[in-house]
């Protein structure tokens, strides 16, 4: 037997003292308040257990609402470490592609040549030669 898991969806927003005041969608009149968006995380359990039955297991959506700016520069921030992250893949195929040629064939380079010519250290070059193997 599968038991449905509920989900609730929390809103934190900051209030005009500073504080975090986080607010349960699903659930009127459930909400709390702490100095930090962990502490009112952490308090929001505890007014669910007052509401509804599932408050421990239940899944939680947090959505911290953000000044316009901050939000923005969250985007940006992702967006570009999306980026990075593939660049960093195609970083590394490239590398394996050097390496592997670069030892093999007529250069047969040693891993502390390779990783001169590279630029990185042969503990890299030796890495990367086992990556290539076991693709």
């Amino acid at each position: 037997v599968e038991e449905v898991m509920n989900v609730y969806h929390v809103a934190y927003e900051r209030d005009e003292s500073g504080w975090w005041v986080a607010s349960v969608r699903e659930v009127r009149r459930c909400h709390t308040r702490g100095r930090t968006v962990d502490e009112a995380r952490r308090r929001i359990r505890e007014a669910m257990g007052l509401c509804v039955d599932d408050a421990q297991s239940a899944k939680v959506i947090d959505d911290v609402k953000l000044p316009v700016a901050a939000a923005k520069a969250i985007r940006a921030y992702t967006t570009l470490r999306k980026r990075a992250a593939e660049e960093d893949r195609r970083a590394s195929a490239a590398a394996r592609r050097a390496v592997r040629l670069l030892q093999s064939g007529t250069l047969k380079m040693s891993a502390r040549d390779a990783a001169r010519v590279l630029g990185i250290s042969h503990q890299r070059i030796h890495q990367l030669a086992h990556e290539g193997a076991s693709r």
